[in-house]
């Protein structure tokens, strides 16, 4: 995978106020972001399907790559270009033998020894954090609020490309490029803000 992760919307309906999913993925895409996340953890399996099939329509056309969150049935259901994968999911030579040589495989990791051992299990990208205090997941207290000393130590310790990931927003995005992100991904600051596109636009500003 290249080290154009850029900004990196993650989905999740509950933090779109009384926008849809694919209302918000749609005003991201005209605001440049680069990857989508298809994420909905609290939609059955068959929902998640579904607008996924359409988020792989948007993001195909788009040039935008489509991730999914954990679920790599799905993934390969909807013909998405890989799956991130924590703690808790499938293996990463799991989810790359069911998905194909050519899947994106991406990994979430909070640590240098977290880094490495995902480097050597053939991730492709990480997400690293939760940077900052987010409330959108629950975190073990080791993988809250990393900062970006944390975020260095990261960088140190792989040559793998990474997104920074938690609490972050336009105005510190730079700082998490700066510390070593090759992106940055988040869920509210654009899927809970007044304009999605122009959130997605402000995000692309600061990491470059």
């Amino acid at each position: 995978m290249d080290r154009n992760l850029g900004v990196y919307l993650v989905t999740d309906a509950g933090l779109s106020g009384d926008r849809s999913t694919i209302e918000v993925v749609e005003a991201a895409i005209r605001g440049g972001v680069d990857v989508v996340q298809l994420r909905e953890k609290g939609r059955p399996a068959k929902e998640r399907y579904r607008l996924g099939l359409e988020l792989r329509e948007l993001t195909r056309e788009a040039g935008v790559t489509l991730i999914v969150n954990d679920r790599v049935d799905i993934a390969g259901a909807i013909g998405a270009d890989g799956v991130h994968v924590g703690d808790d999911d499938l293996p990463l030579s799991v989810a790359g033998e069911r998905l194909g040589a050519d899947a994106i495989l991406g990994r979430s990791v909070s640590t240098p020894e977290a880094a490495r051992e995902a480097e050597r299990a053939g991730a492709d990208y990480l997400g690293v954090g939760a940077v900052f205090p987010t409330g959108s997941k629950q975190t073990d207290p080791e993988q809250s609020e990393i900062g970006l000393e944390r975020v260095r130590a990261i960088r140190e310790a792989t040559d793998l490309p990474f997104v920074g990931i938690g609490g972050i927003t336009p105005d510190t995005a730079g700082d998490v490029v700066e510390a070593g992100a090759d992106g940055v991904a988040v869920i509210s600051a654009i899927a809970g803000a007044e304009d999605p596109a122009a959130a997605t636009r402000r995000l692309g500003e600061a990491i470059r």
